[in-house]
């Protein structure tokens, strides 16, 4: 037996073998779909005989593409493995880099130079305003921020500004399709494209092109998709165009972990794959290798409610494993707090203390807040997966705008970021007139900077600008372009270095203080990171380092040997484990979010997030609520989360709450319990049932017959908006408004202005 299929189990190995034609596999978290996806295409390059050059391997994060590199290279007996595109290795990476080197050689044929440069968010802001500004949109009234997600969306269901303005549907929908068309030609302009022109215009160009799709189908004959649950159309179009001739497509998933519908994914997708190809061989993977079986079955208990879904359950081999803690909290310093000492209780047991053991996982950002405030008084370590990433620092956008110049100088969106950073006398009204004078005369930013410096004019004539600040732009121009040269004849890091000496930046953040240290601390290690790339010839090394950065994805900068607690979202969390787990926030209207009370279909995501957080736990998982807390500026008393019902009251251990905590009861809290819960706030922690009923307000009266509110009753408040009734108890109705800011509130029914609907 060929090496590759040691230590796979049965259905591992059945996924393995199998090489000609579609299959679907249904890995369950843990199951191990990474070591099936290396060994799979291992063993169709060694008992196969596939050539590399002919096998594609597509994934959603660098990290992940990374890890099957290794691992292939390491499976093939490879001494090392190349970062870059090698003749004797498949092609695997994520679906933008993947596009990106496709748009990279043909660009040409879709009207853009090979040197086109990628927006990040930022970037787009900046254009967006700035058309905004020009069309006499108040960005006050629109917010360029949704109208960029709107069209985000459009883009990763393949509509183009043209067809988009066939599904208007709204006044908001009238401005994106107004500005859309104007938004693509400015990013044509700039020679620039943003992450989801990648997938689309990729899309574009096989549609147009029938003959390279004919190419790339032959070149690619052998597919396989990671997450594919993920998947949105874009993505799921060009899987197929890819696939269509051959039908060589394997794609693994889980639909259970399908969690991205907000940015365009369809679970419909893994759901329907026998529809797309009815002779596809369908493989479940249901042993899982990292949870204990308290946590699978906890995880079932949620995911086994959806509809959508294909019928599976994760089962170990493990016999031992913990209960489940459910814990609940005053408000949410006493959730933050009982996280705190668990963790400082887990770690008396170690020789070494591994904070990076435990992470808290919460469903908003904004529930952060008060763990963080927590952690510093009780001297924990911990890093934000969401705060400030690495690539967004001030310092660092600085410098890579302007290698982007460098490598395209019609990018006008780095060139307006860099034009006076460091301060070189060309103030905001020079800038103005130098875009004017570029809208004006149809040139770039630059070479309108070149030709106002020169006294070059243009269709209407000189710009009045002072000749200190002429001879302070063609100090620029020459700056740049003394630059290019640099980087036709040196590699990236050698061409960073000359950067921040030669325009001066180094001396511009190096101020002697603490805040210029850590910048220019911050601007060595981006010339470290340039260093991987010294390996390719001058010219080429900036254009792949800035390519790799602008794709990089934050989870690929979990650095697993910090030693500190890590903190994030859900979403953020998937496909990392870790051996201690807390859940926090497990409240109707927080987790579940009040979006999935109101929405129909939102709560099977809602689900499916769950079944995520459950299954990121390898030892124990801890679930905790708050009967109040203050969130969005408002204290909020919502009910225990309604996943908390499903939950085997065998698995759990309800009544675990720490005998020794710390917390120190405020005044303010110490009525709540007896206000709420008809009892004294140490009756309250002694123990609870775990009937979600003995959470909600003592019963006062039954609301009569005939009340003109009843449970699920949708309404519209005159203050809170839209929302949806949960429950009606002695006159008071408990709401769940859409408007996450809000939440859930408790309202007097015979003076709330609210209306059915």
């Amino acid at each position: 037996m060929s090496h590759i299929l040691e230590n796979l189990n049965k259905e591992q190995k059945e996924a393995v073998i199998h090489i000609d034609g579609p299959m679907c596999v249904l890995a369950g978290a843990g199951s191990g779909k990474t070591r099936v996806l290396t060994h799979r295409i291992a063993h169709m390059i060694e008992i196969g005989k596939i050539s590399p050059n002919n096998i594609l391997a597509v994934t959603f994060t660098n990290k992940a593409a990374e890890e099957m590199k290794k691992r292939l290279a390491k499976l093939l007996g490879k001494a090392t493995y190349s970062r870059h595109e090698s003749a004797d290795m498949p092609t695997v990476g994520t679906f933008h880099s993947i596009c990106l080197r496709i748009l990279r050689q043909h660009a040409h044929m879709i009207d853009f130079e090979d040197g086109f440069v990628i927006y990040d968010e930022s970037d787009q802001q900046i254009l967006m305003k700035n058309i905004m500004r020009d069309q006499g949109v108040d960005e006050h009234k629109i917010i360029p921020r949704s109208v960029l997600s709107e069209i985000s969306n459009a883009k990763n269901q393949l509509l183009g500004p043209e067809i988009y303005h066939d599904f208007v549907d709204s006044t908001f929908a009238e401005a994106v399709a107004e500005l859309y068309p104007l938004y693509q030609k400015a990013l044509h302009k700039n020679q620039a494209m943003d992450f989801d022109d990648l997938i689309m215009k990729a899309v574009e160009l096989f549609q147009k092109h029938p003959d390279l799709l004919t190419y790339y189908q032959e070149k690619w004959k052998y597919i396989s998709a990671d997450e594919y649950q993920d998947t949105n159309k874009a993505q799921y179009v060009l899987l197929n165009l890819l696939a269509n001739k051959y039908k060589n497509i394997a794609v693994i998933g889980d639909d259970d972990q399908s969690i991205y519908s907000w940015r365009g994914a369809t679970v419909q997708n893994i759901l329907d794959f026998e529809k797309d190809y009815p002779d596809a061989k369908i493989v479940k993977l249901e042993q899982n290798y990292r949870s204990t079986k308290q946590i699978l079955d906890t995880a079932h208990s949620v995911i086994s409610k959806n509809k959508k879904r294909k019928d599976k359950k994760l089962w170990t081999e493990r016999a031992d494993g913990e209960k489940i803690r459910i814990w609940r909290a005053l408000n949410g310093m006493h959730e933050a707090e009982l996280i705190s000492e668990e963790i400082l209780s887990r770690l008396q047991t170690y020789e070494d203390p591994r904070y990076n053991d435990f992470v808290v996982l919460y469903r908003t950002h904004a529930q952060s807040r008060v763990i963080e405030e927590v952690f510093l008084k009780f001297g924990i370590p911990y890093k934000i997966i969401g705060g400030i990433k690495f690539y967004s620092r001030k310092e660092i956008k600085d410098i890579v705008a302007y290698l982007r110049v460098i490598t395209n100088p019609s990018d006008t969106v780095s060139m307006m970021r860099i034009i006076n950073v460091p301060p070189r006398n060309i103030g905001a009204k020079t800038i103005e007139a130098i875009q004017n004078f570029s809208v004006q005369n149809d040139v770039t930013v630059f070479e309108a900077i070149k030709m106002i410096a020169n006294d070059l004019g243009g269709s209407n004539g000189g710009v009045d600008i002072p000749t200190a600040k002429k001879e302070s732009l063609k100090n620029f121009a020459k700056g740049i372009e003394r630059l290019q040269q640099i980087n036709s004849e040196n590699n990236a890091a050698s061409v960073i270095k000359h950067v921040i000496e030669d325009s001066g930046y180094k001396k511009f953040i190096d101020d002697n203080t603490a805040e210029g240290e850590a910048a220019l601390e911050n601007v060595r290690e981006l010339i470290s990171v340039a260093k991987k790339y010294d390996s390719l010839e001058s010219g080429m090394s900036l254009r792949v380092f800035l390519e790799e950065i602008s794709l990089i994805a934050e989870a690929d900068n979990l650095d697993e040997r910090e030693n500190s607690v890590t903190m994030m979202t859900v979403h953020g969390a998937k496909g990392l484990e870790f051996p201690y787990v807390f859940i926090a926030g497990m409240e109707d209207g927080i987790f579940p979010h009040v979006r999935s009370l109101i929405e129909a279909g939102e709560l099977e995501e809602e689900r499916r997030l769950m079944y995520v957080a459950c299954t990121r736990a390898k030892e124990v998982l801890y679930l905790l609520f708050a009967q109040e807390r203050l969130l969005y500026g408002d204290y909020k008393s919502n009910a225990p989360s309604q996943f908390l019902e499903y939950l085997d009251e065998a698995l759990v251990e309800k009544n675990y709450i720490p005998e020794n905590s710390m917390f120190s009861r405020e005044k303010e809290s110490e009525g709540i319990a007896e206000q709420y819960f008809g009892a004294t706030s140490d009756e309250f922690s002694a123990g609870f049932s775990m009937d979600r009923k003995a959470f909600k307000p003592v019963p006062v009266e039954r609301i009569e017959e005939g009340s003109e509110f009843k449970d699920g009753d949708k309404i519209n408040h005159a203050t809170f908006g839209k929302g949806i009734v949960l429950n009606v108890i002695g006159g008071v109705a408990t709401v769940a408004f859409e408007d996450p800011r809000i939440g859930v509130k408790k309202l007097a029914i015979s003076v709330a202005p609210m209306r059915k609907i």
